[in-house]
């Protein structure tokens, strides 16, 4: 414990660059806490900082600085989820999901969770993929639902749901008399999908896999919500890319040839002193979103390595 002690010493010292500011901040002497500085750059076999007329960290402190930061966070953390677990306070579990993911499919996983883990509440917030990557890593979200491939560093993911994509098209197109479209019939077509911003890795994915398989779109329109892509796709600004789920009678979904495009949804959740039920969300989700007649879980590789599971290419 003394070892953190010193570590949360050392991070006053290292943003007041004055040992004077920093002893009054902790609320002790100036030559205890400078005696613990030298103490901590004896242990370590690194000098942190230069003591000028300025206060500066050398490089080895700034390396401090961000890994104590981390640490500490994580310690923290850890040992308040310890806490409430001893007090039978762990009554919250607060988790992303993205704004396309149908009422039926929340509704579910609401309800299961709430039967199978009724001391906790499950607090559901709309959020991008990358708003969630970028909360989970500052353990402001105990799990996110998040659109694959994307960088989980630090996450532990869960089951890998697999869903087939086909097209939308107005019911009147000429693309619409058929039983089937492969990605090289929608060349001349525009492309209604969401912003890259939401989900970097599933947008670049889909777009390489367009300009593989024949489609160039000639123009692409970025929509949010789901009924403006469906109004966009109406007033023939483009095809958009969806599950076999939606039920709208003005346009008509036609699969694609080979099933080429798809899209991957799993849960994350940090890897370090993660929520206890976050696993157990990770599984009940994975249920409920392959429970569509058309999704299937992705098997684990034999020996996981996060590109197998992330950057995939079949």
């Amino acid at each position: 414990m003394d070892h953190l002690r010193s570590l949360r010493y050392f991070l006053v010292v290292a943003d007041e660059l004055h040992f004077g500011r920093a002893a009054d901040r902790l609320g002790i002497a100036q030559p205890p806490l400078s005696q613990r500085i030298k103490r901590l750059e004896a242990e370590l076999d690194a000098k942190l900082f230069d003591r000028g007329r300025r206060v500066t960290l050398t490089e080895a402190g700034e390396v401090l600085r961000n890994e104590a930061r981390d640490l500490l966070s994580r310690w923290d953390r850890m040992t308040a989820l310890v806490v409430k677990a001893e007090r039978g306070e762990l009554d919250s579990l607060r988790a992303g999901v993205p704004p396309d993911l149908p009422g039926r499919v929340l509704a579910a996983i609401l309800t299961k969770f709430a039967d199978a883990f009724p001391a906790v509440r499950l607090d559901l917030q709309e959020l991008t993929t990358a708003e969630q990557a970028r909360l989970l890593a500052d353990r402001e979200l105990d799990a996110g639902l998040l659109h694959l491939p994307v960088d989980v560093v630090g996450l532990d993911l869960g089951p890998v749901v697999d869903t087939p994509l086909g097209v939308v098209l107005p019911r009147d197109s000429p693309l619409a008399r058929r039983a089937a479209l492969s990605l090289a019939d929608l060349a001349g077509e525009g492309l209604v999908h969401t912003p890259r911003a939401a989900a970097p890795g599933s947008y670049d994915a889909l777009l390489r896999t367009c300009w593989e398989h024949g489609f160039r779109p000639a123009s692409v329109r970025h929509a949010r919500n789901p009924e403006f892509v469906l109004g966009l796709v109406l007033a023939g600004h483009g095809v958009a890319f969806e599950p076999d789920v939606r039920r709208e009678p003005r346009v008509v979904w036609r699969p694609l040839e080979g099933e080429v495009l798809r899209t991957r949804l799993a849960f994350a959740w940090p890897s370090v002193s993660p929520h206890p039920q976050a696993a157990g969300l990770a599984g009940i989700a994975a249920g409920i979103l392959q429970d569509d007649g058309v999704s299937r879980l992705v098997p684990p590789p034999a020996e996981p390595r996060p590109w197998d599971v992330f950057y995939d290419r079949s």
